[in-house]
Parts: C-alpha cells; structure tokens; sequence
C-alpha cells in the first residue's frame, strides 16, 4: 500500500496554500555558492563567464551563470551543454563544469561551446526537482514560461541570437524519483501515483522528432567505457516508457516542455544517470556525463 503523501488531500490538486506548505517544508542542504560559483570562478581563463539572470527568491538571490568559450566565433557552430536543471541532480550540475574544466578546450576548434552548469540553483541547494512555486523546470521549455529557470536561460539564447547545432543536458534517475518526486507530483495534481522501475545504469532520452539515432549511439559507446548501460524492464522498458533500442527511449521533447527540446538543434539529447547503482560511486557519475558530452561531440565533428 501506498503512503499518503503528507501534503493536501488525496484527490484534490494542490491550491496556492498547499505549495506555501510544500515551500515551507523544504531546507538549504549544500551550497551553489559554495559548490558550483566557486568552480565557475575558477574557468575564467577558458571562458568568458555571463550572468544571464537572476532568481530572486525568499531564501536567497541565485546569479545565473553561463560560460562561452573564450574562442567564439560567428562562423563555427554551437554546441549548448546544460545541467542542473533538475538540481538535485548532481552529477549533471558537475559534470558540466568537469567538461568546460577538462575536456571543453579540446573542441573549440570546430565549435562554440557554451555551457550552463546550473539552471536551477535553488533545486541545487534544497536537493529538489520543482522549484519554490512547485513548478517543474524540465516541463517549463515552453512560451511564457512559468519557471524563470527556463525562462532565464531561453530569454539569454533568444537575446544571443544562438541557435545551437548541438544541445546535451545532463541528468540523472534517482531512487528519489519514486520515494518522493513522484508522489509530490501525483498529490499536487490530485491523481493516483503510479511508479516505475528505477533503471540500474545510464540511459538516453532522444528527442522523437530529431532522434539522429547515429549520435545517440556514439554518445552511449562513449559512456560504457566509463558505466554500465541500463538494461529495460521485463515490459522492455525504462521509465515505464518503450525503448526504441539498448539504453534509449524517445519522447516529444516539444510537446513535453524539456530542456532539451528549447531549440531547434539538430543533434540533442538527454543523459540519465543512475547514481544510486551499486556499481557506480559519485565520480563516475561525473566522468559518465563528461563521456556523454564528448562522445556526441566526437560524432558531430566527423560529420562536419
């Protein structure tokens, strides 16, 4: 049997008083300061960093932070790299900036690269997948976008004239997903929580309107020399969604408001990482989002 889940009443979508609730039961858990500004900081000599917002919320003021190569040119085309944007999801926050630290220099000769290490740093700091309004970020890639999350960083794209060939957003599944982000989301739209099956291991969301299964798959090469694959359920599944091959789902990115659906790039994915394997441990996680990166990256450029 299910738990309740502690906020509002079954059945019943949440009102404005409920998400006040929700807001106020949350906590400060690690630092974006601290973690991810200071890193940010210290790429100043590879890349010229842009504060392209704010968030201005009760707790605290969050600069929002984009890093561009150093060696941008109008000519070449424009590889995005984003994470955080589900910010409890660690490893996509720092294995972004483990990219723009180590691996970034090796590919500025063919592309521009821009990356935004951390979309949404109150999720980062309280561990969360919503933000304070109890709004999904990565269901908010959307005109008139009621997270300033993912309005920030399309409102700075739109004002760039940056239209990128190559967009990886990096995250991760968690076994949080079904002991709280599911339920939290199920008893604020008043439905019936239904959960899946937690992959064990790395998988990729491919957009079905541009799934350029050929990158996909030097993306995943790339990653299995650092983790393993996850493998579908017994319905060949991951996430209760059909896989269309070993370690890749689709699903319409546009529709659904995802990250990696904000722009009309070419080659885009969706990394998922599964950090709570007992065959993986936190700095492979990281290294697994860097093997994502350039193995799309590898990709791309043979095909230029």
């Amino acid at each position: 049997m299910q738990r309740q889940y502690p906020i509002g009443i079954p059945g019943q979508p949440w009102g404005e008083a409920e998400k006040q609730q929700w807001f106020e039961s949350q906590s400060v858990k690690r630092s974006y300061f601290d973690d991810v500004v200071s890193e940010i900081d210290a790429l100043t000599e590879s890349f010229d960093v842009h504060q392209y917002g704010t968030l201005d919320y009760q707790t605290n003021n969050y600069p929002l932070y984009v890093l561009k190569a150093k060696q941008w040119q109008n000519d070449k085309p424009v590889v995005l790299v984003t994470g955080g944007v589900h910010g409890y999801e660690t490893s996509g926050v720092h294995g972004a900036l483990r990219f723009a630290k180590t691996r970034a220099g090796s590919y500025t000769d063919a592309f521009n690269i821009l990356v935004a290490p951390c979309i949404s740093p109150w999720g980062y700091e309280t561990i969360n997948r919503w933000n304070p309004a109890a709004e999904d970020p990565n269901r908010s890639f959307v005109a008139n976008s009621p997270a300033p999350e993912a309005a920030n960083i399309m409102g700075f794209l739109a004002a760039q004239g940056i239209e990128p060939l190559v967009h990886i957003d990096l995250h991760e599944t968690t076994d949080t997903d079904n002991s709280e982000f599911r339920p939290a989301l199920a008893a604020r739209e008043g439905t019936v929580n239904d959960n899946w099956n937690i992959p064990d291991g790395f998988y990729l969301v491919a957009n079905a309107s541009r799934a350029e299964v050929e990158f996909q798959r030097s993306v995943l090469r790339e990653v299995e020399k650092v983790t393993h694959i996850a493998e579908a359920d017994d319905q060949g599944k991951l996430i209760g969604v059909d896989i269309t091959e070993h370690g890749m789902i689709h699903l319409p990115a546009d529709n659904l408001g995802l990250c990696m659906g904000l722009s009309q790039a070419r080659f885009t994915t969706t990394t998922e990482v599964y950090p709570d394997s007992p065959k993986a441990n936190p700095e492979q996680c990281i290294l697994a989002q860097v093997a994502a990166v350039t193995g799309g990256l590898d990709y791309v450029r043979g095909q230029l």
